[in-house]
Order: structure tokens, then sequence, then C-alpha cells
């Protein structure tokens, strides 16, 4: 069984990637991939402190324990679809530092990206690129690319134009593949 992992990348109160995340696992899961299970990874549901960041002695076990879970979570997928904001440029600060606790356990996996935002996300996404390489993840070429202008009515509701989905099964089939060629190699 190849497992994917769907990363809800944002903790702001009020996101809109809680839709988004939700129409790509549901788009995902409709597709009905013979040999593959998806998951949605919500990094709301890990209390990761800043890395490097002093804690309290009382703070400390409670950091491990998110840092240990997270760490688990991670390391059980064979492949990722980081769904994430564009903020200033880039991904946001907190799955840049989500991402900055891991390494050996996304080693030699691969990833694809939906993104949100003014021009859809597509800096953030680039960004990651960057990040992902130096964490030996494979990223592939098609990305879904929503539009905050154009895919969300009000800025807040999302209804996303129905042309997604050549992105969406393009980016999947990548991923898909090669997530399985890399399981040959960890």
């Amino acid at each position: 069984m190849l497992k994917i992992g769907i990363v809800l990348g944002s903790v702001r109160e009020g996101r809109n990637g809680e839709a988004v995340a939700k129409w790509v696992l549901d788009f995902a899961k409709n597709r009905n991939d013979e040999g593959v299970e998806y998951e949605l990874v919500d990094l709301a549901n890990y209390n990761l402190p800043f890395l490097g960041a002093p804690l309290a002695e009382a703070q400390q076990a409670d950091a491990q324990a998110a840092i240990k879970g997270w760490s688990e979570k991670m390391a059980s997928f064979d492949g990722y679809i980081f769904v994430t904001p564009e903020y200033n440029h880039a991904v946001g600060g907190a799955l840049k530092n989500a991402l900055d606790f891991l390494n050996p356990e996304v080693n030699n996996k691969a990833a694809g990206f939906v993104g949100y935002g003014s021009l859809g996300g597509v800096r953030a996404h680039e960004n990651l690129r960057l990040i992902l390489g130096e964490l030996q993840v494979a990223d592939v070429r098609t990305a879904v690319t929503f539009s905050l202008m154009a895919d969300f009515e009000n800025f807040s509701v999302f209804k996303p134009a129905a042309y997604h989905a050549d992105n969406a099964n393009g980016m999947l089939d990548q991923v898909i593949s090669w997530s399985r060629a890399l399981k040959t190699v960890r």
C-alpha cells in the first residue's frame, strides 16, 4: 500500500486552507487509485514549538511529544501533497518551522503542491522546492494553483473552477509514480 499524506500547512484561524485540503483529499480519494491511501494531516493538530526557541521546563515534555508525533506521522508516508498559502512570496512560517524538525523521515520521498493566494501560491511552491530539495524530497512538476480572486467568493468561500481537475490529476499521477519509484531506494 502506498501512503500519501496531504499536509495542510496553514495554522491560521479562519484559514482558507481547510476547504482546499478537504477538496484535495476528496478529489484524490474519488480517483480510486489502486493500492494508494490518502490521509489529511493538519499542521494545526501539532503544537510544535519554534525550532531553537527556549522553552520553560514545564513546556518541554509537551513540545517533545508534539515533535515526536509530527516526526512519526510524516515518516509513515511514502509521498506528500503540501497544501499551502503564500505569505510574502514564500511558504508560511508554521510549515517552514514544521519542516525544519524533519530530515530522515522524509528523505527519498516525493511531493506535490497545491497552493492558494493572489497568484495561486506559486512562489510558495518555489520556496518549498528549495526547502524540500535540502531534505532530499523529490518534487513533481505539475501543481495546482487556486487564485483567491477567481476560486474564492469574497476571498473566503472556496469555489474552485472545474479546470483545476486536470492539474490535480496530473500532479497526483506524478506523485504516485515517483513515490512508488522512490520506495525502492529507501
